[in-house]
Parts: structure tokens; C-alpha cells; sequence
């Protein structure tokens, strides 16, 4: 046996999800680029649970669908209000959430394809609210109700500030939620399948993965790219304080792929938005540092931006606290958890690695009052 660390390289399943080969993130084989400019959130949902993409009917019985399920029930808001708003964060919070929301759901324990298909849209459709409901509350606001006649990036911003969002909004926070959909098998994404090949329940699989995004070397990137920017504060300071971060050998977070060699698909695309959106609000600096940030760092470390470097501007320009950003990402992955999550039940089988001891040997049982 070879010692992997980090499992890099390992291939360790087959999917038919995703896939990255060339540097070209693909959804079932359908390319990046052509689905962040011209599919919805909605279709890039049922493409990846069903492998293809809907038909007119389809669609609309799956945002209907959607629709129904994303209202609370009222004990999962009451507990969001029994947090210590002050301390809890939105993910922490969300992994709890989500967890409760199985003692909830009186088909939890089915195991049945088609109870796992509709756990799956509930699941899809509350991770929106509960995020909403939380930032809502930790403000002393009550909780907006969905509206039916709104899709599902329209219905999150309306939740979230209780007034129906702007187009180019709507068409931000939608083209992000296409982009994070899925990633192949990255780290929350084989948390969840490592945790259902046991044959443990999808609210336990999504409780998992949540936890393992909550991390700030998978999910927290973008919030922590936006308290970068923030720290710097004027474009004059940018390179001089990456500069500084560099000599010190400090992370620059949002740079960089471990699985891209040329620079991560998604990036253009969210940098394209950060540009149309600060230059809007008035805040161009943001992109305009975030540019010259990227620049330097591709110039000095070979490293180009990846997905989270611009969708921080672009959700800060959006108005949405930075702590509510990787909470975010998990509204548009859990997409992506579920899919494989399914497709782990069609094909299970446990995943239990091997690890090589490196340990002592030989050691004696010794009495403990000779000790």
C-alpha cells in the first residue's frame, strides 16, 4: 500500500455527476461555461439529480415542487431563536438546523428511492430558508415566508430582506448557485457519501457535509477573501499588503486549485458579475483591488483566482453579511450532496479505507503502580 496525504490523486469512486479532466469542470457532461450562461439554477438541480436536463414540464414541476416545501416548521424557527445569536455562526447553526429538521420528516428513516427523492427537494428547499431565517432573527426580524410565484434564487433574496430583489440580483446570486453546484468529490462531498454508505439517513449525510464545508480550507475562502479586502481598504494598499503577507509566508486565501493546473473555469464568470455589480453600487474599488490582487499573485506565485476569490465582491455588493457567504456556497452544493447521495444508495458500498500504522510496537501491559 502507498501512503496518499490527503487522498490526493486517489481515485476513490465512479460518478457520472460531474467531472473535471483538461481543467474543465463539466456537469454531466454538459461544460461549465455553457451552463453559467444559459441554464437556471432550477435546470443545473435536475440535470444533477436525474442526468439530464428538463423539459418545460419538468422544470416547472420541480420549482412547484420546491416551492411547496421551503416554508419552516415552527419548532426549527423557534430553535434558531433559542441560539446565542451573538456567538453562533451561520454554518454551526445551519448544521444544527438541518440536522433537527429530520426529527420533522416521517419518511427520515425510509430508505425507499422515491423517499429519498422527496427528502431531497425538502432539504433543497429549507437549507434556503434556514439560512434566511437565521440572518433575520440574529437582527431581531421575523422570518419572511416564500413566495410561490418567485424561483429559487429570487425567493432566498426575498426571505433574506423581506422585498422582492432586482433583476441583475436575482441573476447574481443564480449564476453563483450554478457555479458551486457540484465539484466532483471534494471534501464535503465525500464526507456525505463516506457517511450514507454506512446506510445512515440523507439528513445525517447533509448534517455531515455541512460540517466538513464548514471548514476555512474547503467553504470559508470567500468570507475570509472579503475580510482581506476589507483589511486593505483602498486600492493604493492592495500590493503592498499581499506583499507583506507573502514575505510572512501567509495563505492568501481565494488563489489557487488544488485540482486546477490552469486556473479554476468558474472564476471569469464571477468576476465578470463582481464587475457589473460594484460598478453599479457605486464600490468598484472591490473589483478593482480584487484585479490587481489576482494579477500580482499570478505574476509572483503562479496561482490565478479561484471560485471564491470573486464571489465575495459579488455577494458583498449584494449587501449580505460576509459570515453568510460559505452558508451560501452549502445552498447551492447541497444540489450536489444529494445528488451523490443518491447515486451512492443506487451503487453502495462501504467506504472504509485502510491507514498505515506508524506507531510503536511491541509494547508490554505494565501494572500501574509500577508506572
Amino acid at each position: 500500500m502507498t501512503v496518499t496525504r490527503g487522498l490526493e490523486g486517489v481515485i476513490a469512486t465512479e460518478s457520472s455527476i460531474s467531472s473535471i479532466i483538461d481543467d474543465q469542470l463539466r456537469y454531466v457532461g454538459y461544460d461549465i461555461d455553457d451552463l453559467a450562461e444559459n441554464a437556471t439554477f432550477e435546470e443545473i438541480i435536475y440535470l444533477l439529480w436525474n442526468k439530464k436536463l428538463p423539459n418545460q414540464s419538468e422544470l416547472d414541476e420541480l420549482k412547484g415542487a420546491i416551492a411547496k416545501e421551503m416554508a419552516l416548521p415552527q419548532p426549527v424557527i423557534d430553535h434558531l431563536k433559542s441560539y446565542d445569536l451573538k456567538t453562533v455562526h451561520p454554518m454551526a447553526a445551519l448544521r444544527t438546523a438541518v440536522s433537527i429538521l429530520g426529527l420533522f420528516d416521517e419518511e427520515a428513516d425510509i430508505m425507499e428511492q422515491e423517499a429519498n427523492q422527496r427528502k431531497a427537494i425538502r432539504i433543497q428547499a429549507k437549507i434556503s430558508a434556514i439560512i434566511s431565517a437565521f440572518a433575520r432573527i440574529r437582527k431581531g426580524l421575523e422570518p419572511v415566508q416564500p413566495k410561490s410565484d418567485l424561483n429559487y434564487a429570487a425567493n432566498f433574496l426575498y426571505m433574506l430582506k423581506g422585498e422582492e430583489p432586482k433583476a441583475i440580483e436575482v441573476e447574481a446570486i443564480d449564476k453563483a448557485l450554478v457555479l458551486h453546484a457540484d465539484h466532483e468529490l471534494n471534501a464535503s462531498t465525500f464526507t456525505a457519501r463516506v457517511c450514507v454508505a454506512t446506510l445512515s439517513d440523507v439528513y445525517s449525510g447533509i448534517t455531515a457535509a455541512i460540517g466538513a464545508l464548514k471548514g476555512p480550507l474547503h467553504g470559508g475562502a470567500n468570507e475570509r477573501v472579503m475580510k482581506m479586502l476589507s483589511e486593505i481598504g483602498d486600492e493604493d494598499k492592495a500590493i503592498d499588503y499581499i506583499d507583506e503577507k507573502l514575505k510572512n509566508k501567509e495563505k492568501i486565501m481565494g488563489m489557487g486549485h488544488r485540482v486546477y493546473e490552469t486556473g479554476d473555469p468558474r472564476a471569469k464568470h464571477l468576476k465578470k458579475m463582481s464587475k457589473e455589480l460594484t460598478n453599479l453600487t457605486g464600490n468598484a474599488k472591490w473589483y478593482n483591488m480584487s484585479v490587481k490582487i489576482e494579477e500580482y499573485i499570478k505574476e509572483h506565485k503562479g496561482l490565478p483566482a479561484n471560485v471564491d476569490f470573486y464571489s465575495a465582491s459579488v455577494y458583498h455588493s449584494l449587501g449580505i453579511d460576509h459570515d453568510l457567504f460559505t452558508p451560501i456556497f452549502a445552498m447551492s452544493r447541497v444540489s450536489g450532496w444529494l445528488a451523490h447521495i443518491l447515486e451512492q444508495y443506487d451503487n453502495n458500498r462501504l467506504i472504509r479505507p485502510r491507514a498505515e500504522y506508524v506507531g510503536p510496537m511491541n509494547q508490554k501491559y505494565v501494572p500501574i503502580e509500577q508506572r
